[in-house]
C-alpha cells in the first residue's frame, strides 16, 4: 500500500519543492501568510514566529511555528504543502544545534530568543 501512495506523491512532490517552502528550517523566524475564508470572501492572515519543530513526511509535512502573544506562548501547526499557505517568507535565520526546540517552551523574554546564522 505504501508503493502506490509513494508512486503518486513523488511527482506532487518534485513540482512543490522547487518553491521556497522547503527551504525553511529550525530556528528560523518566519511569517507565513494563511488564506482564511469568512462566507464569501478570501483574505491573507500573517502568522509570525519561530519554527521550533518540522516533520518531514512527504506530502504530509509540518511545521510547528511558535509565538509569545500578551505573555502568552502559542503554537501552531502548519502543513508544508497545503494550498491555504500563500507565502513563507523567512525573516531571519537562528543558530541551532538541536533537531526539536521544546526548550524555548520554558524560556521568556530574551532568554528565548536565538543567535543568528551568520
Amino acid at each position: 500500500m505504501n508503493k502506490w501512495i509513494q508512486k503518486i506523491e513523488t511527482p506532487q512532490l518534485e513540482k512543490l519543492k522547487s518553491e521556497e517552502k522547503s527551504s525553511v528550517n529550525i530556528g528560523d523566524t518566519v511569517k507565513i501568510g494563511v488564506q482564511i475564508r469568512e462566507g464569501d470572501r478570501t483574505r491573507v492572515q500573517n502568522y509570525q514566529g519561530t519554527i521550533i519543530r518540522r516533520h518531514n513526511n512527504g506530502l504530509k509535512s509540518t511545521i510547528t511555528v511558535r509565538r509569545i502573544f500578551q505573555g502568552v506562548g502559542i503554537e501552531r501547526i502548519f502543513p508544508l504543502y497545503s494550498p491555504a499557505i500563500v507565502k513563507i517568507e523567512v525573516l531571519a535565520q537562528g543558530k541551532v544545534r538541536r533537531a526539536k526546540l521544546n526548550y524555548l517552551r520554558n524560556k521568556k523574554g530574551k532568554a528565548a530568543r536565538l543567535k543568528a546564522r551568520s
